[in-house]
């Protein structure tokens, strides 16, 4: 018997200045913050196409640009919060699959293997701040996110406590750390060299041209 098909769920903004990746700036300008978050989101959907799933699908709130691999199913977020933008995305792509954003660059196809490799219910990978960056389900729940704080440093437990109150037995995934600031930015660049959001970081580093403020537009989040 076959397996059944998988997928990876990329869920993202399109890398603007002054919409994505704004608690980097200052010491970054906005538009410096844009090119970290494209180099990002290209490391993302670049492990992501090269996994065994069967398909990758970009949730995007935008416009897809150079940093998106061919074969990448692109979908509309929708209007709503976080946790409804995100309840929309996998209830068009079902189960079963991984979701992730573009905060953790330093992702690697072999991770996210492992936890398509581990969904008899479901999976949930920690982040550093108390969010998590990964979740996943064999057959996903409409209900998932309904009442989950989102950005919150319990973002995880609430999550996970949601996930338990539905009847579904959670595996617990790998940490990593996500970037949500400068100082987030120089550690994931330092434990992932190879990857192109190290390689940005490098050039903007070297170019020594630093922003005192960031306006914000838009959402405050980053999904």
């Amino acid at each position: 018997m076959n397996a059944a098909p998988t997928h990876v769920l990329v869920v993202a903004k399109e890398p603007l200045p002054g919409r994505v990746k704004t608690r980097l700036c200052p010491p970054f300008t906005p538009e410096q913050a844009a090119r970290l978050a494209a180099a990002a989101l290209a490391d993302t959907l670049a492990a992501a196409v090269a996994t065994s799933a069967t398909r990758v699908i970009l949730a995007l709130d935008g416009n897809p640009g150079p940093w998106c691999p061919r074969g990448v199913e692109i979908i509309e977020q929708g209007h709503g919060t976080l946790g409804e933008r995100l309840a929309r995305a996998w209830s068009r792509a079902g189960g079963p699959g991984v979701q992730i954003g573009m905060d953790t660059p330093q992702v690697t196809t072999a991770m996210l293997d492992a936890a398509l490799g581990h969904l008899d219910d479901a999976v949930l990978s920690p982040a550093l701040d108390g969010g998590w960056w990964l979740i996943g389900f064999r057959s996903p729940h409409p209900d998932a996110f309904a009442g989950v704080p989102m950005s919150s440093p319990h973002t995880y437990e609430h999550q996970l406590a949601r996930l338990r109150s539905l009847g579904l037995a959670v595996r617990r995934g790998e940490t990593l750390r996500d970037i949500d600031d400068a100082h987030d930015a120089v550690a994931v660049a330092a434990a992932a060299p190879d990857t192109r959001f190290a390689r940005e970081l490098t050039a903007l580093m070297a170019e020594r041209v630093w922003g005192s403020s960031c306006a914000v537009a838009g959402r405050s989040d980053d999904g």
